[in-house]
């Protein structure tokens, strides 16, 4: 693959990995770098109108939604509905996963997509990084008939694909369809995305770790004993502390620079806060073909079997012999969440 492919040679020169495909998922992953064209571009001008602050709804999960997270929730359900690409979605910003049929009643389409249109956007009226996750599977139920549940309940070592867009001071997509992490970079002079990150990986141990510190007295012991080993002065540590807030952000910087992610149980969200399905599976996916390793501290992240479709766990995700020494800190206590 020369250097400076872009994201749509890329996709077509790979098709060849997937045994008989029809081009479905190279249309699907089109369908989203589009969206996250039109998206980027309202971000990028969320200081010069009036699409900033709250939305005055809240979201399935009870929290306050942003404007651009409505604005952006609309843009990827559309994109991806209206191209009859998939046969079914499902948004953290929806209360239950959309059906989508054909023009006959029917849809033969095989993809289901999982998405967080609009991750960390509680960042966005100061002026820092979001970003946008996706997730896609196979469906397991018969073709031709409306997707159910148990097409959207499946662990993630069942992913086909997985990315995230980071809407920074570039802006990024980030995705695996199994074979390796590739970056590609917009030019948003002319609208296109450069292969710009070929092979990403996280190196095998980091200096850097990203939790809220400020929960610190709400975390179980094993978390807050890792804390403690992360800021003793010995051999490469202390690390350093850097947390941004948005895990598209937070994960993206530890990918490069080699780090650990942290979103434990705490008292506060005795079940974890992020979403096994929209953030934590599809991170986890990335994570693994990226040569690291994630977790809910205790088991494999891409092995938990999802009960419901905005079901939260804890998440460790990063370099992998950090993750591992964090593993170990949690084992010395029982665990604390139950799924």
């Amino acid at each position: 693959m020369k250097k400076h492919s872009t994201l749509g040679e890329y996709i077509i020169s790979n098709q060849r990995k997937f045994k008989g495909s029809s081009g479905e998922l190279s249309r699907l992953i089109n369908s989203i770098r589009l969206a996250a064209k039109v998206v980027n571009h309202e971000v990028n001008k969320a200081g010069l109108v009036d699409i900033l602050g709250d939305a005055g709804d809240t979201n399935i999960q009870g929290e306050d939604q942003q404007k651009l997270d409505v604005y952006a929730n609309d843009i990827f359900m559309q994109t991806l509905t209206n191209r009859q690409i998939i046969c079914g979605i499902a948004s953290e910003e929806e209360d239950d996963f959309v059906t989508i049929s054909g023009d006959n009643g029917n849809n033969d389409n095989k993809y289901i997509v999982l998405i967080d249109p609009l991750d960390g956007s509680s960042n966005i009226d100061v002026n820092v990084s979001v970003g946008t996750i996706f997730s896609i599977y196979k469906r397991i139920t018969k073709s031709g008939t409306p997707v159910q549940l148990e097409d959207f309940l499946q662990e993630g070592n069942q992913q086909i694909a997985a990315g995230y867009i980071v809407y920074g001071t570039s802006t990024m997509l980030v995705y695996t369809t199994g074979h390796g992490v590739n970056g590609f970079t917009l030019n948003p002079a002319i609208g296109t995305f450069y292969l710009s990150h070929p092979d990403m990986m996280f190196p095998e141990n980091g200096t850097i770790y990203s939790i809220n510190e400020g929960n610190y007295i709400h975390f179980p012991q094993g978390v807050k004993d890792y804390l403690k080993y992360c800021q003793e002065e010995e051999n490469d540590r202390p690390y350093s502390a850097r947390y941004i807030g948005s895990l598209v952000s937070d994960f993206h910087r530890n990918m490069i620079k080699g780090g650990i992610y942290i979103y434990p149980t705490s008292t506060k969200s005795p079940k974890g806060k992020l979403r096994l399905l929209y953030e934590c599976n599809p991170m986890a996916f990335l994570t693994e073909q990226a040569g690291g390793k994630a977790s809910d501290g205790y088991m494999r992240t891409l092995d938990i079997k999802p009960t419901e479709l905005h079901q939260r766990v804890p998440f460790f995700c990063g370099s992998k012999n950090m993750v591992a020494v964090a593993e170990e800190f949690m084992k010395n206590h029982p665990k604390d969440a139950t799924y």
